[in-house]
C-alpha cells in the first residue's frame, strides 16, 4: 500500500531537499526531510496548485524520488527555480528511474569504457588538476551514479578534496557527498565487475 502525502508535505520535501543539495549542514535524511516552513508561507505561493497535483499523483517515497531526481541533475541546484521542476521534472525524473533500473548494465559499460583507454591509477590521479574520471563524468561520457559507485569502492573523494581547490571539482564534490546517502547498492557486487574489467 503506497502512503499518500498532503500538499503542504511535499512542499517541506521540496525545501527540505533544496536545503539538503545547497547546505553542507543540512542532511535530509537525518532530518527527515522537515523544514521550517510554515502553513501559512505554502498558502501565499503562487505554485501552490503544483504541490498539490504532485501529491495526488505520487506516494510520499515517490515524491523523494521524484525531488531527488531533479535536484541531483541540475547543474547548480542553488539556482533550481521550481518552474523548471513544473515544465521538465517528469522528464528528467523518467530519465532518472530508467538510470536506477539499469545500474549494473550502465556501470559496466561506463567503466568498461573508463579503464579500457587508461589503468586505474591514472584515471584517479590528480596530480596535474582535473583526474580523467572527473573529465569523463563532465564531459558526460559517465554518469553521477557510475561516479558514486566508484567513489564507494575506492574513496578517492577525500584525495580530491585535498588537491583540487576549483569551483568546478567543489559543486560535483558537493553533489557527489549529498547524492551518496541515497544510492542504496551492493559494493561487493559492483567490486566484482570492476574485478572482471580489469582482470580482461
Amino acid at each position: 500500500m503506497k502512503t499518500k502525502v498532503t500538499p503542504f508535505e511535499t512542499y517541506q520535501a521540496y525545501l527540505g531537499m533544496k536545503s539538503h543539495f545547497t547546505n553542507p549542514k543540512y542532511d535530509f535524511i537525518k532530518y527527515g526531510g522537515k523544514s521550517r516552513a510554515t502553513m501559512t508561507s505554502f498558502n501565499k505561493r503562487k505554485d501552490k496548485y503544483w504541490f498539490e497535483k504532485t501529491s495526488r499523483k505520487y506516494s510520499d517515497q515517490e515524491v523523494i524520488d521524484f525531488l531527488l531526481s531533479n535536484f541531483v541533475n541540475a547543474t547548480n541546484p542553488q539556482n533550481l527555480w521550481i518552474g523548471e521542476i513544473i515544465n521538465s521534472g517528469e522528464r528528467t525524473y523518467a530519465e532518472w528511474k530508467m538510470r536506477q533500473q539499469s545500474l549494473t548494465y550502465m556501470f559496466t559499460e561506463q567503466s568498461e569504457n573508463l579503464l579500457s583507454e587508461n589503468d586505474l591509477e591514472k584515471v584517479f590521479n590528480c596530480s596535474k588538476g582535473h583526474p580523467i574520471v572527473l573529465k569523463k563524468y563532465l564531459g558526460g561520457e559517465i554518469s553521477l551514479e557510475t561516479l558514486s559507485i566508484l567513489e564507494k569502492v575506492f574513496s578517492f573523494k577525500g584525495k580530491f578534496d585535498k588537491k583540487l581547490t576549483d569551483p568546478v571539482w567543489e559543486t560535483v564534490s558537493m553533489k557527489l557527498k549529498k547524492y551518496l546517502p541515497f544510492l542504496n547498492i551492493n559494493v561487493f557486487q559492483f567490486k566484482k565487475i570492476l574485478r572482471d574489467i580489469l582482470n580482461e
